[in-house]
């Protein structure tokens, strides 16, 4: 299992959490898993949005502090197939943080399964853990952690201050698909690791740490008799916890050079070099002119060649042109094994005496390779022809080769990092990983500053050698890490160079431990050669690729660092058009996502649910919409169209009718003077805007329903016996072709019925006639005693495909309508006396309803508007009274002048109505109607 290196215990003497169990490291067996903290607020929005929730749902906390939680993070719940026990393959997105807050809207604490899609829009299996709040704590706490890894390989287990890992047996491997999501015993005192990872300062953690005790800490249930307490992985402390953990001060590599003096001369012996025993290599150039030069000469040459030193010694740097030709043929392989003369690869060149191997000072050198310059003479280059297509240089070519065949085949940034590197791994490194910089893959923008020690990293990939050690206290991918300058990745990461470490230190492996928070990584790296090339792609700096070998392989020299800093510059391109494509398919996914309804509004005698499926799951973009707008006296309209094409075109000019058709709709048009306006904006937009478009309005209180069709797909009605009719309404000709009147018609509708909209996308079959998918739709197929939101998914399951290429556009509205004991409608002559008559209506209505609480208050507030619509009003006055789950008054009248709100300054005698509208008021608006308008407001219940 793989784990972060935050995860170390509390240096001794620390004190323990106030309120917290008088134990801060656990007393039994526990499973430590890594978790994630989010905490809303009492508005709603996110208050505490830890590391962990940014290294697993993929959004940063700076970008998330302070928003509306809903809305942040879509949940797929599993849908599940009639006639089928098991769930189906897909699920219906939901809001994460609203199903957490329905689940524990009892008060009590839940704990289970609830798979959610990260920013990048990948499903994550997530185990959670909720509490609801009260008071100014907030309203919910929420606990996460992956899912997968806890399945794949098991938790880790942690008795006391001690680590174990799982005991599985070999068959057992892969076992722990059965581990969920538990709550312990409620009223246990919260442990400090659990109280220290949540948020808010520890004096002001009492009402969180009430929650956990009140619903039960969290834990994990392994199988049906085995539960286990669960502690967080990583302190909160981070790297200054790890480092007081050490109990010393990391210098800078400045520091050590001046600690450890100047550098030691060529003749003395190599410390901390690969054993003597190992096979002997013939010298380089560059060696061979340091055993010959003053060891002050060759200081002297080695502070003048370009490139960075933290630290001096180890093998004297090549001239300025970098790896010479002569040092390619005798060297180690591109793998880092050797070469033997007597190996069919290795090159037969003439040697020359053996140098003395240069001093390695007790801090390996990191180096960055200088900009190429002209090569010192040496041999012609003829004579050394063969070897470009044979021994290292050859090797070096098949490597390039690979990489550009196999890298970079699709445009997925995450895969295309996983194939570097498992090219790399085994071939040239035991272990290689990519981090690139969190901002590009985050936002959608290039960050406007170069990196620094401020900079966050995401691993993207990682491959290691499994066979060649282990790597369990690696950071996982999806972890965030800042490397700082005085490490190798940070100084390849700033300086834009490859940055050489031949043998990884104690110190340099302390200081490499310590950027990312965990002493355990010290043995990892310690005595491994080190090798990070940057990955910049057109002027910027995308990542670092970081490689390690393992003591048992030749150290990364001169020459693998030329080699892979052009292999990282044929990957760094791959992946920025992978980079640039996610980006523009961002925007465009940005746009339909904006342009199309996320959740069904709450209408009183109507249930909506509604599915969108893009034709291009990489694009995420098309035509297809659909929309639910409230009219006035309760009234629904329900739109579907499809504009003609795809892409971001059609995306574009379905934002333009929708936004048309909303306006048009708040004009309370019938629906075939509605498709009239519609098709004259779309002659006006431009000739290329094409759509069908089915509009419908439905009537709770008088339980109608008028359609009107623009070349669309005809809808399904579905009776309360489950019969489905599929209705016969005129089709007109799609927008934008003009000449063609649209007809309405209207029909009956009984409570209970079900009104299926759609797209073509959804019932033609390729090769087919869209007969065959309209007759499946009419069939059996919906039980009008399910849910909208279960209709929708039955459709889908039974009629969608993922071989389509088209958009999908589902809409299911169940008629429910309004009681006629729930509705009281009054019309007034143009009087004035009728004011005082409708406030008597009003109070004697309300008390029938037993809504005397609110009597005052609505009384008011009718009063006012009938006196303004009787003032203006030149024949006629209504007022209507609906009661569902809120008390929703309306007063229309025949004056098609909208009232406006005044300012206060400017209030005289008259003009306070829709003031005292304004404040008293939930909600409340205007609308115009077919004649005249409507002024409403709405009281809750």
């Amino acid at each position: 299992m793989v784990d972060d290196p935050n995860s170390t215990p509390r240096p001794t003497g620390t004190a323990p959490e106030p309120g917290t169990a008088p134990g801060d490291q656990p007393s039994g067996v526990v499973a430590l898993v890594r978790l994630a903290v989010v905490l809303v607020d009492r508005e709603g929005r996110i208050a505490q949005w830890s590391r962990a929730a940014e290294e697993l749902f993929g959004h940063r906390a700076e970008a998330v502090h302070d928003r509306p939680a809903a809305g942040l993070l879509p949940a797929a719940e599993p849908r599940s197939v009639p006639g089928q026990a098991g769930p189906g393959t897909t699920g219906r997105r939901r809001d994460t943080f609203t199903t957490l807050a329905e689940l524990t809207s009892d008060g009590a604490a839940w704990a289970g399964q609830l798979p959610v899609v990260d920013r990048e829009e990948h499903l994550r299996d997530v185990l959670w853990w909720a509490y609801p709040l009260a008071g100014p704590a907030g309203r919910l706490l929420a606990l996460a952690a992956d899912a997968r890894p806890l399945r794949t390989a098991g938790p880790r287990l942690a008795l006391g201050e001690r680590l174990l890992p799982f005991a599985a047996a070999a068959g057992a491997l892969g076992g722990f698909h059965r581990l969920s999501a538990a709550l312990g015993a409620a009223g246990r005192p919260v442990p400090g690791t659990l109280a220290a990872v949540l948020p808010g300062a520890a004096e002001r953690r009492g009402p969180l740490l009430a929650a956990l005790a009140r619903g039960g800490l969290p834990a994990l249930r392994l199988d049906p008799s085995t539960v286990l307490p669960l502690h967080p992985a990583d302190p909160a402390a981070g790297t200054a916890h790890a480092a007081a953990g050490i109990g010393r001060r990391y210098p800078t590599a400045q520091q050590r050079t001046a600690r450890l003096g100047p550098p030691a001369p060529p003749e003395q012996s190599a410390p901390g070099r690969r054993p003597a025993a190992a096979p002997p290599t013939a010298p380089l150039p560059a060696q061979r002119e340091a055993a010959a030069a003053p060891a002050a000469a060759d200081r002297t040459a080695r502070s003048d060649r370009p490139g960075v030193d933290l630290t001096t010694g180890g093998v004297p740097a090549p001239p300025r042109g970098g790896t010479t030709i002569e040092q390619t043929t005798v060297g180690p392989s591109a793998n880092g094994h050797r070469l033997h003369p007597g190996d069919p690869a290795a090159p037969t060149a003439p040697t020359a005496p053996a140098a003395p191997v240069a001093p390695v000072a007790p801090v390996a050198p990191i180096t960055v390779p200088g900009p190429a310059a002209a090569a010192p003479p040496g041999p012609s280059a003829g004579r050394f022809g063969p070897f470009l297509t044979n021994g290292h240089a050859g090797e070096q070519l098949a490597l390039l080769n690979e990489v550009g065949g196999k890298v970079g085949t699709t445009l997925d940034l995450g895969f295309t990092a996983h194939e570097l590197c498992r090219v790399l791994v085994p071939r040239v490194a035991d272990f290689a990983c990519v981090d690139l910089v969190d901002g590009l893959i985050s936002d959608s923008e290039l960050p406007a500053a170069r990196p620094d020690d401020d900079t966050m990293l995401r691993r993207v990939a990682l491959a290691r050698n499994e066979s060649a050690g282990q790597w369990d206290h690696v950071l996982a991918e999806g972890s965030l890490v800042a490397m700082p300058r005085r490490t190798p990745p940070g100084m390849a990461l700033q300086l834009n160079q490859p940055v050489l470490v031949p043998v990884v230190t104690r110190d340099v492996a302390v200081d490499y431990a310590a950027a990312l928070g965990g002493p355990e990584l010290v043995p990892v790296v310690s005595g491994r050669s080190m090798l990070v090339v940057p990955l910049s792609a057109r002027g910027t700096v995308l990542g670092i690729l970081k490689l390690l070998r393992l003591p048992d392989r030749d150290p990364f020299d001169e020459g693998d660092a030329a080699t892979l800093k052009e292999l990282a510059a044929r990957a760094a391109l791959s992946l920025d058009n992978a980079r640039l494509h996610r980006a523009e398919s961002r925007v465009a996914t940005t746009l339909q996502r904006s342009m199309i309804p996320t959740r069904p509004p709450q209408i009183p005698g109507v249930q909506i649910a509604h599915r969108y499926l893009p034709g291009d799951s990489r694009a995420e973009v098309g035509g297809d919409w659909f929309d639910a707008i409230q009219l006035p006296g309760s009234r629904v309209a329900l739109v579907v169209g499809d504009v003609m094409g795809h892409g971001l075109h059609s995306a574009a000019a379905m934002g333009r009718f929708r936004t048309a058709m909303q306006t048009l709709a708040a004009l309370d048009l019938p629906p075939g003077q509605l498709l009239r306006h519609l098709d004259n904006l779309a002659h006006k937009l431009g000739d290329d805007h094409l759509a069908t478009c089915l509009y419908a309005v439905y009537d709770p209180i008088n339980r109608t329903c008028e359609l009107a069709s623009a070349g669309h797909v005809p809808p399904v009605l579905v009776h309360p016996d489950g019969t489905g009719e599929l209705l016969e309404i005129p089709a007109g000709a799609p927008i934008g072709v003009g000449g063609v009147p649209f007809v309405a018609k209207t029909i009956d509708v009984t409570d209970g019925s079900m009104l299926v909209l759609c797209t073509d996308g959804l019932v033609e079959v390729r090769g087919g006639d869209i007969g065959a998918g309209l007759a499946a739709l009419c069939g059996n197929l919906i039980d009008p005693r399910q849910s909208p939101e279960e209709a929708c998914d039955v459709v889908l399951d039974r009629l969608h495909s993922d071989d389509r290429k088209d958009d999908v556009a589902l809409l299911v509205a169940r008629f429910d309508g309004v009681a006629p004991s729930e509705v009281a409608t009054w019309d007034l002559t143009v009087d004035q006396r009728e004011v005082g008559r409708a406030r008597a209506l009003v109070r004697e209505q309300l008390a029938a309803w037993h809504l005397e609480s609110i009597g005052d208050t609505v009384v008011l507030l009718v009063s006012e508007l009938v006196t303004n619509a009787v003032r203006v009003a030149r024949d006629r006055v209504q007022l209507q009274l609906i009661r569902v789950d809120k008390l929703l008054v309306e007063v229309s009248d025949d004056n098609h002048n909208l009232p406006s709100l005044e300012p206060a300054e400017q209030l005289g005698e008259t003009g306070r109505g829709l003031t005292l509208v304004t404040k008293l008021a939930e909600r409340w608006g205007t609308a115009r109607k077919a004649v005249g308008k409507v002024v409403w407001f709405e009281l809750p219940l």
